[in-house]
């Protein structure tokens, strides 16, 4: 006996070994077109969350698509070291054993973290595994491998030999708590309650004071001048006065700055340009002086007063708060809310710090990356995400490429004592070009900073393939075919790739960027552990099978729209793959096999060829959709065609066929039943592929067709005769669907039988109905079928512009049920009133999101077709 459920705990595990056994996620070289996409590598600390499993749901949809269909295909796999995370998890464990990286020195500390890499280091592919991804594992790159060091070295070399990488002492965004500097998009502001503090300045040689705002009070000892605005008439007198910044006692001049806002705290500006961004423009511009106050770890230097010096900058504020007060220089503290900026990976508040650190000149990278995305080398989808790529590069800032980590590619720069900078691939070149400097043997010292995770990142889509090498995959799969992406990265590392693979290489390193959405939980809120609302997508796969989850994130991929995610929903995939278990089972119990003699086009039964006809046009729809991104378009198809389709009309179609003494209708309707199922396989195969492997396995399929799933292409032929039997049973099925919803809509018993008269239907209807008059009565549960007009009180119904006539057993109040539907139409009537007013209204077309609209237009056209139905059984009942 078949098992009424399919259970996917038995069957992916084995599904997984027998693909990579037979290394069908190889390119097979082909001369025909090729598809590439890399992955977006994850993090080696990294756990499979939601946001992996729908990028990579996607990718591998893609992959599994084009690979059916002929195309020489490679998704390329792989890791990033990911510095800061992975520095940090390693530190961690090393202190719970009580040891410090300090304790270990750099190169024994690099050495436990490759050893923490190669021991946990490929968690996450595994779990990529357990989703189905068909990457090609034995390419899996890592981006601290040999290969792509020398890539990430070579491509500094280069960069600095052209002057784009320089060395440079500018303000960076500094965490004092991994002690490192961090990108701007690596910093996180986030809303808090602060104070404002009010403190009085003293003019010098007056007994006046400006009141200063700040949030900061500690970095005043640091301040270098007081600006004001030239423009603010309370302050034009003060303009090239001298004022005492409090506590340090130090004389700095009042300075005009059209910078300073007249009408934002008080109108005076305190200046530290060596602690703040914009004072640091400010600096620059009237030659001030730069005052360091911090040490790296967020403590006061030497510069503070003594009782300060090694204080902790937020106990140091509490202090000098305290000070002010009691030096009567504390006019007022007020509560406010303000943005900080926080670290993104230690959740540190972040510091201004004026350090010499090496950069990108980033400004002159963006250029070419600009112009292929303005000349659509590479197009977004959506495209709006353009939008916010130019923005972004418009305003483009130096890129600040060095951390003061030990963990990732180390700077190749070395140092003589004089502190001459001598950049090289490798320590041996630099020593030749310092004794060509110096005419003498010298010694040098390698620059202990290490580049940016996101540097190394920026070569992925080229330098997994091979390069600096002129390798064939270089050759063969670059540019890269797609990138499925979230838009959270796009400036971390789409804008690299594009400026980084334009420059190298001269070529994009993809000509289309896939922008996918957040996932997020079933109430639209971002999925955060603090929240306690994360779910976890092993859990799911677990409990429902990977494929259950693939189809909800695949299903819900509408682009530009958040998914809300809901594990009802994976049930209900899991419900339509069993749907598909319990159709095969079916076709087991009646024997149906595929012979080597079906010819397609000698089919006779006209249900067979609608539901070939259907095949076609759902194949066609769904390559489309893919083709043009919208993943979530060709899962609806794919799904509609194999659950109202093939298993709720096709197959009860199919019973009164198999149930007859027919032998030339049973052998053609066992082939073609079996024909659309190995066809719903190969469509849903890029969606769910553990179950369609199984089945395409169990049913022998491999046999018949000679060739493993994974690479049966499409191709479906048109058979343009069949249109006429399509056109015949689409029209019953409408006829079958009237009557079931007439029945709702005169609360009748689904399950009750009815007659009908045909004496208004044309001679065309009424012989599609005598040609499939078994199954027609049996599924529309019809007792008698009379050619003429009854004497008894019927509904008319229209089909298709022909009208038939229902009677029903039961009592029927007909003036109860007209008043029921005039109440139903009235509704309706109001409803259609409304969405017409909405569009009608240009604001609404305008502002409101695409889709909206789109879902107002669809309501609209299917109320309408509703309010028809119901007139016409007001009418009949009129009658």
């Amino acid at each position: 006996m078949q098992n009424p459920n399919y259970n996917h705990l038995n069957i992916e595990k084995k599904i997984y070994e027998y693909w990579e056994k037979n290394k069908f996620f190889k390119p097979k070289r082909s001369k025909k077109k090729y598809f590439s996409i890399v992955i977006p590598p994850p993090n080696v600390t990294g756990n499979l969350h939601m946001g992996h499993a729908l990028n990579n749901s996607l990718q591998d949809l893609l992959v599994r698509f084009y690979r059916m269909n002929g195309y020489e295909t490679l998704w390329q796999p792989g890791t990033d070291h990911a510095g800061i995370a992975t520095q940090a998890v390693v530190e961690k464990k090393l202190s719970e054993k009580g040891i410090s990286k300090n304790q270990l020195g750099r190169d024994n500390f690099v050495k436990e973290v490759w050893k923490w890499k190669e021991e946990y280091g490929n968690q996450i592919l595994n779990q990529l595994k357990k989703l189905g991804c068909s990457c090609d594992w034995s390419r899996n790159r890592f981006t601290m491998d040999e290969n792509l060091s020398k890539a990430v070295i070579k491509t500094f070399v280069q960069l600095y030999k052209k002057k784009i990488i320089y060395k440079d002492t500018k303000l960076v965004n500094w965490d004092t708590k991994l002690e490192t500097a961090i990108s701007d998009l690596e910093v996180e502001q986030k809303e808090v309650q602060s104070n404002l503090y009010y403190i009085k300045y003293k003019i010098d040689g007056e007994n006046n004071f400006l009141t200063i705002a700040t949030t900061r009070p500690e970095t005043m000892l640091g301040d270098t001048a007081v600006a004001v605005n030239p423009k603010d008439e309370r302050y034009k007198n003060y303009i090239g006065k001298k004022i005492i910044v409090p506590i340090v006692e130090r004389k700095v001049k009042i300075i005009a700055d059209k910078y300073v806002s007249i009408n934002q705290g008080s109108g005076v500006l305190k200046v530290t340009p060596a602690h703040d961004f914009n004072d640091f423009e400010i600096g620059k511009r009237h030659k001030l002086e730069f005052i360091n106050i911090f040490e790296k770890n967020g403590k006061l230097n030497s510069v503070a007063p003594k009782e300060l010096i090694g204080v902790d900058r937020f106990i140091a504020r509490n202090i000098i708060v305290k000070t002010l007060k009691e030096k009567n220089l504390l006019e007022k503290i007020v509560n406010i809310k303000n943005a900080l900026p926080f670290g993104d990976r230690s959740s540190s508040i972040i510091e201004p710090l004026l350090t010499e650190q090496w950069f990108a000149d980033a400004k002159f990278l963006a250029k070419k990356a600009i112009e292929v995305v303005k000349k659509k080398k590479t197009i977004f989808f959506p495209n709006n995400w353009s939008k916010t790529y130019f923005q972004w590069m418009y305003n483009i800032q130096p890129w600040c490429i060095s951390r003061q980590l030990w963990w990732g590619h180390r700077i190749p720069a070395w140092y003589s004592k004089d502190k001459k900078i001598f950049v090289a691939e490798n320590e041996h070149q630099a020593n030749k070009i310092a004794k060509k400097y110096y005419k003498k043997n010298v010694e040098l010292k390698r620059d202990e900073d290490v580049l940016d995770t996101w540097f190394s990142s920026a070569l992925w889509p080229f330098a997994t393939l091979g390069w600096p090498k002129k390798t064939y995959e270089l050759k063969r799969f670059y540019p890269t075919s797609v990138l499925v992406t979230g838009f959270d990265i796009i400036f971390f590392w789409v804008a690299r790739m594009l400026m980084m693979g334009n420059h190298l290489i001269k070529k994009e390193p993809f000509s289309k960027v896939y922008v996918h959405a957040l996932v997020r939980d079933e109430k639209g809120q971002k999925m955060s552990k603090s929240k306690g609302n994360v779910i976890d997508p092993l859990d799911i796969i677990n409990k429902y099978g990977a494929d259950s989850l693939r189809f909800t994130l695949i299903s819900m991929a509408v682009p530009g729209r958040d998914i809300k995610f809901s594990e009802d929903r994976v049930k209900g995939y899991r419900n339509f793959i069993n749907k598909i278990w319990n159709a095969n089972n079916f076709s087991k119990l009646n024997s149906c096999k595929l012979s080597k003699k079906f010819n397609i086009k000698k089919t006779k039964i006209d249900v067979n060829k609608w539901i070939y006809f259907e095949l076609v046009k759902t194949s066609n729809e769904a390559k489309k959709y893919i083709s043009n991104f919208r993943f979530d378009e060709a899962a609806r198809v794919i799904y509609q065609f194999v659950w109202h389709s093939y298993c709720d009309w096709y197959i009860e179609f199919l019973k009164p066929i198999f149930n007859s003494n027919n032998k030339k209708n049973i052998k053609e309707s066992r082939n073609m039943s079996s024909f659309i199922q190995s066809n719903i396989l190969i469509l849903l195969h890029p969606f769910i592929p553990f179950f369609t492997e199984s089945l395409w396995q169990d049913s022998k399929f491999n046999n018949y067709f000679k060739i493993p799933l994974m690479f049966k292409n499409w191709d479906i032929k048109s058979q343009s005769t069949f249109s006429k039997s399509y056109k015949k049973i689409d029209w019953l099925i409408d006829l079958v669907t009237s009557i079931r919803s007439t029945k709702v809509d005169l609360n009748v018993s689904p399950g009750s039988f009815i007659d009908i008269s045909t004496d208004e239907l044309n001679s065309n209807k009424i012989s599609i109905i005598n040609d499939n008059l078994d199954v027609f009565k049996r599924i529309g549960r019809i007792s008698d079928i009379s050619h003429s007009k009854l004497n008894k009180n019927g509904i008319k119904i229209i089909v298709g512009g022909q009208t038939v006539t229902l009677y029903f057993d039961q009592n029927l109040d007909l003036n109860e049920q007209k008043q029921k539907i005039s109440n139903k139409v009235k509704d309706l009537d109001q409803k259609i009133n409304g969405i017409n007013s909405k569009l009608k209204n240009k604001s609404f077309l305008e502002n409101a999101p695409k889709q909206i609209v789109q879902k107002e237009k669809k309501a609209l056209i299917e109320y309408k077709i509703e309010l028809k139905k119901l007139n016409s059984i007001l009418n009949s009942i009129k009658n």
